[in-house]
């Protein structure tokens, strides 16, 4: 069955390593690409860090919730924002680290897997309103 302090935890954990990854992408945007990538794609970039360390609390917000509604599944929306970073933000720096352009057709996934974890997130949530 479902087991949502396992899901507590590795949301936690899921945020604190993005959350790490946010950081250091950004500063590597700021100081090592500033000069290298063109203005558009330094402003891809930067949306892809931006996007990434928005959903850094979502997931926080993920795994209190899972922690303290444990009757309630909150796991999808978790799941979603993580998917979701990982394409939208992935396919992004991708773009700008190694110019192949072709990844941007698969960016709306990732952008349409953030707001599905927004809306499962609410869905679950209005369980307890």
């Amino acid at each position: 069955g479902r087991r949502p302090m396992k899901d507590a935890k590795f949301f936690l954990l899921a945020a604190a390593v993005l959350g790490f990854v946010s950081v250091a992408l950004g500063a590597f945007g700021a100081h090592t690409l500033k000069d290298k990538l063109a203005p558009e794609q330094l402003a891809r970039f930067e949306t892809a860090v931006r996007y990434q360390f928005y959903h850094v609390f979502a997931l926080l917000g993920v795994s209190l919730l899972a922690r303290a509604w444990p009757d309630l599944n909150f796991a999808p929306a978790g799941w979603a924002f993580l998917a979701g970073v990982i394409i939208f933000s992935g396919t992004l720096y991708l773009i700008d680290l190694t110019g192949i352009r072709m990844f941007g057709a698969v960016t709306p996934v990732g952008g349409v897997l953030l707001l599905a974890g927004w809306l499962l997130l609410a869905w679950e949530a209005r369980k307890i309103l």
